[in-house]
């Protein structure tokens, strides 16, 4: 019996809730990685790298909780 065929016949065994386990598990071992940022991420960079270079932004510093108050707030 081949790899494939010890899962399928595993695959039948496993009870329908919990079915979606495997599905997920499934689908992220076929998904490609993807190795090269895409357009949108490269433009996020060279902002940031900008704002870096020209002191813009602003610099948080202090507990995680307080900063997304602070972004709520806005």
């Amino acid at each position: 019996m081949s790899e494939r065929e010890r899962a399928i016949q595993l695959l039948n065994t496993v009870p329908d809730n919990k079915i979606a386990y495997i599905i997920g598990y499934i689908q992220g071992l076929t998904v490609e990685e993807q190795d090269e940022p895409n357009t949108e991420t490269l433009e996020a960079f060279a902002e940031v790298d900008e704002m870096k270079q020209a002191g813009a932004g602003e610099h948080f510093s202090g507990a995680t909780k307080d900063l997304f108050s602070a972004i709520l707030e806005d």
